[in-house]
């Protein structure tokens, strides 16, 4: 049988060999762009930092309530849960003094069930007690019928509870996995815009992460002379109600706070906290979110503001403010930095709502 062999590999002439060589020569500098680095990230400008560094916070200003709504939530689960085992909790101690009661009774029975009900009358020291004793028997034995249907119910409940807190114990896992995500989307993006604030030259990402120069020295921790005079307290005497009223008084006395995520007060907010914080000051109880708190109230047109309303932002209402008038607003910005007044037209506005 004959044996095949592999054809041997013949060499490159001289033509073909450069030619090779060339083009491995030009993918290499495609690669590397003769500078020793591979696919080299755009150089931007510090517009385009600033424009990208904007639409991160932006974006983590939407996980941000995405992240308080689903802590609400949780807490909700968490209260309900604890509120359904300690109603099976309650349950279960009726349902064992129910057994115990009935299994008293069934052992009264038992012993005395053993003799004719006419022995026991003709053995009777007392007839006339026995005959009583009977009756009462009766009585029990029907009230048994409804003791035994009564535990019956309390078991079908109870089971109903745990099932009820099972539910809820999944719901509230559920939740605690939406906060880890969005807590990993909200510092993933605040972490890139602070790498990208750091290329900028000083001064130029000025507005963008650096707190603005109003606020109170008591709460920063600076001097008054640092932060500079605190803006006119804004006019509540066109405010809608007092409670309105009452809620603008305590955004300006916030002025200077710091912007946490996630925080409603009293030191620290994020925006949605603070105007919670703000009505429930004046004992209005707002929802939690910005997609919420937008359908607190009465919806107004911007011509229509009046000082307390609460004024909302982007297409996707991801930003809550409190408009105080001529055009102003107090807000929490974005982490970095402070409780401000700002003008409404910084920020797109999506819609306005009366909520006192």
């Amino acid at each position: 049988m004959a044996v095949h062999r592999r054809p041997g590999q013949r060499p490159l002439s001289g033509n073909r060999a450069r030619t090779a060589v060339t083009i491995a020569l030009a993918g290499a500098a495609s690669a590397t762009g003769f500078n020793g680095t591979g696919h080299a990230e755009p150089q931007l400008t510090p517009a385009q930092v600033r424009a990208k560094v904007a639409r991160l916070y932006e974006q983590a200003e939407v996980a941000t309530e995405q992240y308080n709504g689903a802590k609400e939530g949780a807490d909700k689960a968490r209260e309900r849960l604890e509120d359904l085992r300690d109603e099976a909790a309650r349950r279960t101690e009726e349902l064992n003094s129910a057994r115990e009661k009935l299994g008293s009774v069934a052992a009264a029975q038992y012993r005395g069930g053993g003799i004719d009900p006419a022995v026991q009358l003709a053995l009777s020291g007392d007839p006339d007690a026995y005959l009583d004793g009977v009756a009462f028997a009766e009585r029990i034995g029907s009230r048994q019928v409804s003791d035994v249907a009564n535990v019956r119910k309390q078991l079908r409940e109870i089971e109903r509870l745990r099932g009820a807190a099972h539910i809820e114990l999944s719901r509230l896992a559920s939740r605690q996995a939406d906060l880890k995500r969005h807590r990993g989307t909200i510092t993933g993006k605040l972490g890139e815009a602070r790498r990208l604030l750091a290329r900028l030259p000083e001064g130029a990402g000025a507005g963008l992460d650096a707190a603005p120069g109003a606020g109170r020295a008591s709460r920063s921790g600076a001097s008054a002379r640092e932060l500079g005079p605190l803006p006119a307290a804004p006019s509540t005497g066109q405010a809608p109600s007092s409670r309105a009223a009452a809620a603008l008084s305590y955004a300006y006395a916030k002025l200077g706070s710091p912007y946490v995520w996630g925080a409603t007060g009293p030191d620290a907010f994020d925006c949605s906290g603070l105007t919670q914080a703000a009505y429930r000051a004046a004992g209005v109880s707002l929802p939690r979110t910005t997609y919420t708190q937008i359908g607190a109230g009465q919806r107004v047109a911007r011509s229509q503001l009046l000082p307390g309303d609460l004024v909302f932002f982007y297409s996707g209402i991801s930003h809550v403010g409190i408009y105080v008038g001529n055009g102003q607003m107090i807000h929490a910005p974005r982490p970095g930095t402070q409780v401000r007044m700002a003008p409404l037209d910084e920020m797109p506005l999506t819609g306005a709502t009366r909520v006192a």
